[in-house]
């Protein structure tokens, strides 16, 4: 489920965020990665919510996310989806 917009998809549409002992805050592509984690969808509006709504994150995660980690989970936004007519 995404903890932005709360819905639920298949695993493959969703980006797992982990709060890793190790490493922090993290995206897990592997999606088998030690630690907290919480899930993204992938629209564009739902990473927006997450990354500047701190406590969304925070909640999820049971952590301080520090700007400098949402900053580098920024990077694994989705691009805009162009509509096709």
């Amino acid at each position: 489920m995404c903890v932005a917009c709360r819905e639920r998809y298949d695993k493959r549409r969703l980006t797992r965020i982990v709060n890793s002992p190790q490493e922090g805050v993290i995206v897990d592509l592997s999606g088998k990665k030690n630690g907290r984690g919480a899930y993204l969808c992938d629209q564009m509006k739902c990473w927006d919510m997450a990354l500047n709504n701190a406590a969304l994150l925070n909640q999820a995660l049971k952590t301080e996310v520090t700007p400098q980690e949402r900053e580098k989970l920024s990077e694994y936004k989705p691009a805009a989806k162009q509509v096709m007519e």
